[in-house]
């Protein structure tokens, strides 16, 4: 083969080639089938599986409902703190970043159990914070 005969054959691959058979009604029949859902029985749970897994989730709920019923709820035996306080000045300068931040959650709490007196989570999370203040001045103490 030459170098014209290629070049002949070449241009004639940029002709459009219509197919031998209409390729259409193949895959017009292809995206019907995929559209369609499947209704076969294996891809369902039988009715009595169905109400097996109801009962089993009824009997679950009920008894998460029983022992919540159940059990007391914990009571927290927190005295009343003084909403006044002196702030913590540290010397250690490695602490100072944990005392502006213990100084300003306790200054926020004491603001909040006078905003709200009766909640017994705010005394006793100014009782911890008071707690975690005694444990850092008592570091250096320790440390020394």
């Amino acid at each position: 083969m030459n170098e014209f005969e290629w070049l002949k054959q070449t241009r004639a691959l940029r002709q459009p080639v219509d197919p031998s058979r209409d390729l259409w009604p193949g895959i017009a029949a292809r995206i019907d089938a995929s559209a369609k859902p499947e209704t076969s029985r294996q891809s369902r749970l039988p009715p009595w599986a169905m109400a097996a897994t109801l009962a089993a989730f009824s009997v679950l709920a009920g008894v998460v409902a029983w022992q919540q019923h159940a059990a007391p709820t914990p009571r927290l035996a927190v005295q009343a703190q003084p909403a006044t306080f002196t702030p913590w000045k540290p010397r250690d300068p490695h602490l100072v970043g944990a005392a502006i931040e213990l100084n300003i959650a306790r200054r926020q709490l004491a603001r909040a159990i006078r905003t709200a007196p009766d909640k017994p989570y705010l005394q006793h999370m100014l009782a911890h914070t008071n707690q975690q203040v005694e444990r850092l001045q008592q570091l250096p103490h320790r440390a020394g």
